[in-house]
């Protein structure tokens, strides 16, 4: 987006700000349900900024605008936002209510959509600022969507049944224990916001994002086990419809949402503390219900796969590491030469789109090359795909949607000679990787315990990445799924047997190269457990079946027992899909996964 359009906008809700009273406005990367891809009708965020990332906030008053972004886009915001029209700021290191109070003044107002920000989000934000004497204030209608005249209509995408050979479970036995224990709470019912967890719940998929497989809704299951979805019916077949009506699932239109929420006076509602909107806390309050604010159950069941899921992801995974490898073979040969980051991704997408059961993509695929690497989360364009040359790194981050299972890997490739710096960055962390992808740990260890191991070899130099070491995966559903990770930030969530997470360190030097090594893992029992053990004790199992780039590999670097890893790896990479592959592809994988020496 030109800074003409951009500032000409910003001129344009700034009247409209003073003509409702509000001294500014809040602008978040988000939609109805929270989730991290959004329809294109919900980039709000994009429209008024050119900002195209997956997680930000912009804030505008009457005499400044200031983007917050975290550090997966602080160089991606410098390039799309105008340092003359925004401000970036971090937002760990400068928060959100920080600057608003250096820049309000006591009695004045800042304006929010309450359908687009939870209770918890803002909850530190109204207490410094109530502090202040600052108001916020919930607008009836998005200031975006009135200036948006162009603004896509809300998707509607068909709905379709998941069927139990892939999820495992029947929804009634899910509805059934989540009620029950809802029951056992004293709850009348749980408001379900989140598209992955009513995909989850009900055994059905939609096709409302382009990369996600959820339609977007809400849903209310009751503690006697009712349960109603809240969809566009132009979504919904009569097949599919009947399957739901014989299944005990009201289906309404999402206008009787609010009506719906209304009819719980005097009861105690679940509303889901990561997802639910101020929105839907306000009806149930202001109709007579009691809110209870936390986690919605579905998130933790979900995270634990059952032993159909986890056998439809290790299939998935097998697949997936049949086309890493041709992709592979065909990369080497080819560059440089007249390849561009856009050619090469197309090239793997045709290799994916080969495999059984295959849906599109996990994400929108990260290709990388020289510089573009260290841009945590580069957004390839076709017409500014930048050519691949000799000397350089190749970032590939890219995953897949298949019926049984989701895929998300990142491997990073040399063209030409690497320079000592990019294999010593490598091999630090490729131990990381190895670090936490070969750990041990005893039950109620978190995320936030495991994250030191990926870092260590990199601090020894004093250098870091900022971002998580790893997220959840969904079952064919969203490739970031919580509420386990592998992070700084710290969570209370412990990681248990069935959950999936990414191990994924990295290092990135700004306008040379960027680093990242990502596999998928499954939590699992060790087994045998240590003798004299006290307590169960569990470790990782790496899913992701795809080679190293030996030649980035300090195998100096490396102490005996990583060197062992790596070889054990590549043998178990090599001997489950070389069955698979053609010859000359097969050749090439046991060229890439002879041992180290």
């Amino acid at each position: 987006m030109n800074q003409y359009l951009q500032k000409k906008r910003l001129s344009a809700l700034r009247s409209d700000m003073i003509a409702q009273g509000l001294n500014a406005f809040l602008i978040p990367r988000a939609d109805e349900h929270q989730n991290e891809y959004v329809p294109p009708c919900a980039e709000r965020l994009k429209w008024i900024s050119g900002f195209s990332g997956t997680a930000g906030l912009a804030v505008v008053t009457l005499d400044a605008a200031a983007m917050f972004v975290d550090g997966r886009y602080t160089l991606q915001v410098k390039d799309q936002c105008p340092e003359n029209l925004w401000q970036h700021l971090h937002i760990t290191d400068d928060p959100l209510e920080l600057w608003l109070q250096r820049q309000l003044k006591s009695g004045q107002k800042i304006g929010f959509d309450p359908k687009l920000h939870t209770t918890r989000g803002l909850a530190r934000v109204k207490t410094v600022l109530n502090n202040a004497n600052i108001s916020m204030v919930a607008v009836d209608q998005n200031l975006v969507d009135v200036l948006w005249h162009d603004q896509p209509e809300p998707p509607l995408g068909a709905v379709s049944i998941y069927p139990e050979q892939f999820s495992g479970e029947a929804s009634v036995l899910k509805r059934e224990r989540i009620a029950h224990a809802l029951k056992d709470q004293g709850q009348e019912a749980l408001v379900i916001s989140s598209p992955d967890n009513m995909a989850w719940l009900f055994n059905i998929r939609g096709h409302d994002l382009d990369l996600t497989p959820v339609a977007l809704g809400f849903a209310i299951l009751r503690c006697d086990g009712s349960a109603t979805l809240f969809l566009d019916p132009q979504k919904i077949s009569d097949e599919v419809g009947q399957h739901l009506e014989s299944d005990g699932v009201a289906c309404l239109h999402p206008k009787e949402f609010e009506r719906s929420l209304q009819a719980f006076k005097g009861k105690t509602v679940r509303v889901d503390q990561a997802t639910g909107s101020l929105y839907i806390c306000d009806v149930l309050k202001s109709a007579g219900a009691k809110v209870n604010l936390g986690v919605d159950p579905c998130t933790p069941d979900k995270a634990l796969k059952n032993d159909v899921e986890l056998s439809g992801m290790q299939k998935a995974h097998v697949r997936d590491g049949v086309a890493l490898v041709r992709f592979f073979n065909w990369f080497k040969p080819r560059v440089p030469g007249a390849q561009t980051e856009w050619t090469v991704s197309e090239r793997l997408a045709r290799f994916r789109e080969l495999g059984e059961h295959y849906k599109s993509p996990s994400f929108d695929t990260i290709s990388a090359a020289g510089a573009n690497g260290a841009i945590v989360h580069y957004g390839l364009v076709k017409e500014t795909a930048a050519p691949l040359q000799n000397d350089q790194l190749y970032l590939l981050d890219s995953g897949g949607q298949y019926l049984d299972g989701t895929t998300d890997v990142t491997r990073v490739l040399a063209i030409g000679t690497p320079s000592t710096e990019m294999v010593r960055r490598y091999t630090q962390v490729l131990k990381g990787h190895i670090a936490v992808s070969a750990a041990t740990f005893v039950e109620g260890t978190t995320g936030a315990q495991i994250d030191p191991l990926a870092r260590q070899f990199l601090w020894a130099d004093g250098v870091d990445y900022d971002h998580g070491t790893g997220h959840g995966v969904g079952c064919y559903l969203s490739v970031h799924e919580g509420p386990q990770s592998i992070s700084k930030r710290g969570t209370q969530v412990s990681l248990k047997p069935g959950m999936i997470l990414s191990v994924e360190p990295g290092y990135y030097k700004a306008g040379c190269f960027g680093i990242r090594i990502e596999s998928l893992v499954r939590v699992k029992k060790l087994s045998p457990q240590p003798q004299n053990g006290e307590r169960e004790t569990l470790g990782f199992e790496t899913l992701t079946l795809a080679p190293f780039e030996r030649c980035l590999i300090d195998v100096g670097l490396l102490s005996a027992d990583e060197i062992s890893w790596v070889n054990a790896y590549h043998a178990r990479v090599q001997e489950t899909l070389s069955p698979l592959l053609e010859k000359d592809d097969a050749a090439f994988l046991a060229q890439e996964t002879a041992a180290l020496v």
